[in-house]
């Protein structure tokens, strides 16, 4: 009998559809949940369910979210359950406490906002945060963590309980998905001739468009840079209209016109990667393992980010990419014209971070690393037993 998996994340969980197919093809039984869109799972062939809560901070809603959880997970009746992203790591396993059948997977991709950002809410918020994580572990089998830093993090604070602790680097890419879509995408001097940037220089984010992911400080360098180098041009793509007050405002990105332009979301990720000259990516979140610094490293585009748990997972200074200080505009401009007036050297570590990625971040590496630890949870003779009376007529 094969595993039955739900797995639940949120608005872009339909960039795991890559892994959660990878995972069907091991055998697994795969059913989603999120927040987003249904088309993507519906043309992937995995059943998808929706349901709703709210990102930002909002307890009533929360509440609503946990209650609709519950009735999900009863209804669906999987053997594992595998959250991703900030508030589903905690909603899970809190609408999984009186179930002990049932085994509740989270994935630390990333801390968020609320243990990221030094504002006054978020410092406040850290302890009452960090005491529902100690409450979710009670009902979480297993914690998942995409890098060291934060592993260390949890067990500082107690935050993992006596559950099982496992590292697990990223989520996987999809190598040969990638190329493919690059392939099948339009070339590099057709995205330049379409966006009318055939004689310049192209520094591309791709992030949802935050205070939090450094786009004011990337905004800034912009500045700095094109003043040294009057052709470079900066894309922004990604989301702004989703992140509520957290968002860059239109007005501020207009201000750096013409040499910033924001796309929005786009289809066309691998082949703008392709195109560009350089990858930025200045965030100053505690990221997992940020897939678009993956998909930068596959497309050998030279990388410069910020010395955040995640980002130092992939670029090793001045070896694979640069690190810079997070929230430093002329760092990172700095380095920025730096692999723009290198070439070679620029090509080098590019070179270098696509073959780390290849070897350590691909998706049949990680899907294994994870075929694993459900096989271990599923194997615990303690929930075996469980499930087997829950099964009695």
């Amino acid at each position: 009998m094969s595993p039955h998996l739900l797995c639940i994340g949120g608005e872009d969980h339909h960039l795991r559809i890559p892994f959660l197919r990878a995972l069907g093809d091991r055998g697994v039984k795969v059913t989603a949940a999120g927040t987003g869109d249904k088309a993507p799972f519906t043309r992937a062939g995995i059943e998808y369910h929706s349901f709703r809560f709210n990102r930002f901070v909002d307890p009533l809603a929360d509440w609503r979210a946990i209650k609709m959880l519950k009735s999900l997970i009863h209804d669906v009746g999987p053997d594992l359950v595998q959250s991703f992203d900030t508030k589903p790591n905690l909603l899970v396993p809190l609408a999984m406490r009186a179930d002990r059948a049932v085994a509740v997977i989270r994935t630390i991709n990333g801390l968020g906002w609320i243990y990221s950002s030094r504002s006054i809410l978020a410092l406040a918020l850290c302890p009452v945060y960090r005491a529902l994580h100690r409450l979710a572990a009670h009902s979480t089998a297993m914690t998942v963590f995409q890098n060291q830093e934060d592993q260390a993090f949890f067990e500082h604070h107690a935050m993992i309980g006596n559950g099982l602790s496992r590292l697990i680097p990223g989520s996987g890419i999809d190598i040969a998905g990638f190329e493919r879509a690059a392939a099948a995408g339009p070339s590099p001097a057709e995205i330049r001739r379409t966006l009318g940037l055939e004689k310049c220089e192209i520094i591309i984010t791709v992030t949802r468009l935050t205070r939090q992911k450094g786009i004011p400080t990337l905004l800034e360098a912009a500045a700095l840079v094109h003043k040294e180098r009057p052709t470079a041009r900066f894309l922004l793509v990604g989301p702004r209209e989703s992140e509520g007050p957290l968002a860059v405002t239109q007005s501020e990105i207009d201000r750096h016109a013409p040499y910033v332009a924001a796309l929005g979301s786009r289809s066309d990720v691998p082949s703008l990667l392709k195109a560009a000259d350089v990858f930025a990516f200045p965030t100053e979140y505690r990221e997992g393992v940020p897939r678009v610094l993956l998909e930068a490293a596959v497309a050998e585009l030279p990388i410069v980010t910020t010395r955040m748990p995640g980002c130092s997972d992939v670029v090793c200074d001045g070896w694979s990419g640069f690190l810079v200080q997070p929230n430093a505009p002329r760092q990172l401009a700095s380095r920025i014209v730096d692999l723009l007036e290198d070439r070679q050297a620029a090509a080098a570590m590019a070179a270098r971070a696509s073959e780390l990625v290849r070897q350590e971040f691909g998706l049949d590496l990680t899907v294994s690393r994870y075929v694993a630890a459900y096989n271990e949870l599923l194997d615990d003779p303690v929930r075996t037993k469980i499930r087997a009376t829950k099964a009695r007529p």
